[in-house]
């Protein structure tokens, strides 16, 4: 009567080690862009990786916003099924001269708003394209971006900085790190982890060959458990 008490609580305890060691993986995700680097004077076609990081309330509204002081001229967006979008345009502080012409309104931000039904559920990611340029010859550009949720909550991906809470999404363009960008070529890497690969791959190394250590010790618990139970059965 005890081995399906043993079994259930051993399956508990597995689930439960499994949920801890996911909860740090799921946490991790950050609103970023890819590819992350540009060449001054293209048209870079960028998307919005936006994740969805709440149990209990799902992503409705996303806004980007666009540099005044090197505003871009061209803001074009590919439409995303299931969400309306708007470009924002606003008068600039001051007027910036771009080659020979004077800009005195630019787009300064894109709102994407999703319909009933389509919204950025628990463990889902919505991907936002957008065609920015020509894109200026500065170091590099932030692209702070509001995360809305259904409960009425939002998260400002905007902070700068050395390991910052909600960093704010960069384009980069003639400071680019190495890493991000293919030194001596016009073409951008594409990121595809908000981590180096390196990195990336050796966290989630660590956490798959420590599960599968706990595998092998709640089974052995089981095993050792249920073997002792035998000679009292005879």
């Amino acid at each position: 009567m005890k081995k399906p008490r043993i079994a259930s609580a051993a399956t508990a305890l597995l689930g439960g080690i499994l949920l801890a060691l996911t909860l740090p993986l799921a946490a991790s995700a950050h609103v970023t862009i890819s590819p992350d680097a540009a060449t001054p004077g293209s048209y870079a076609l960028v998307t919005v990786k936006v994740p969805n990081e709440s149990d209990t309330a799902t992503t409705n509204r996303v806004e980007v916003f666009l540099p005044t002081d090197t505003p871009f001229t061209s803001v074009r967006y590919v439409p995303v099924a299931g969400w309306t979008a708007e470009l924002v345009r606003e008068t600039l502080p001051k007027p910036v001269m771009i080659g020979e012409s004077e800009i005195t309104e630019a787009v300064t931000s894109v709102v994407w708003t999703a319909q009933p039904g389509f919204e950025i559920a628990a463990a889902q990611l919505q991907l936002f394209p957008l065609s920015l340029g020509p894109v200026p010859d500065t170091g590099s550009i932030l692209l702070p971006t509001d995360q809305g949720y259904s409960d009425g909550t939002t998260v400002s991906w905007s902070e700068e900085g050395d390991d910052p809470e909600h960093p704010a999404p960069v384009l980069f363009i003639n400071d680019a790190p190495v890493d991000h960008h293919a030194a001596g070529t016009d073409e951008p890497a594409v990121s595809v982890s908000d981590e180096t690969p390196a990195a990336a791959t050796t966290d989630v190394l660590a956490r798959v060959l420590g599960i599968a250590g706990l595998i092998v010790g709640v089974v052995g618990l089981v095993v050792g458990f249920t073997a002792r139970r035998r000679p009292e059965a005879r």
